[in-house]
């Protein structure tokens, strides 16, 4: 089976205190290797989300370079005309809205906290 094409890895999140993402940290790929750990704000997430490029969660195996262990993509949902960034289905149900309390925020599920 061929690897899974993707273009960053997310290792870690922080979110505001409103639930929303303020700040990934990734690994971006650069043609056949991977950047350095970059920090990326929300909102260009979102403009990279929208613009197709397939982000997973994830983290670097350590002194193994450019290989990862990776896990679910990342997908932008839309609710109620908002945006939200999740690694739940597609529909936005599921895991994502277990609870009254999680629905209408950023959900990364197996990403740890930076």
């Amino acid at each position: 089976m061929a690897p899974r094409k993707f273009d960053a890895v997310v290792e870690a999140v922080r979110y505001t205190d409103h639930g929303l993402i303020s700040m990934v940290r990734v690994y971006e790929r650069r043609g056949p290797a991977f950047s350095d750990r970059i920090l990326l704000d929300r909102e260009t997430l979102v403009e990279r989300l929208k613009h197709k490029k397939r982000f997973v969660a994830g983290r670097r195996i350590p002194q193994m370079a450019g290989t990862f262990d990776v896990g679910a993509p990342l997908m932008l949902v839309s609710q109620e005309g908002k945006e939200f960034i999740t690694t739940g289905d597609s529909s936005g149900q599921g895991d994502r809205t277990a609870g009254q309390d999680r629905a209408g925020l950023d959900r990364l599920d197996g990403v740890p906290l930076f």
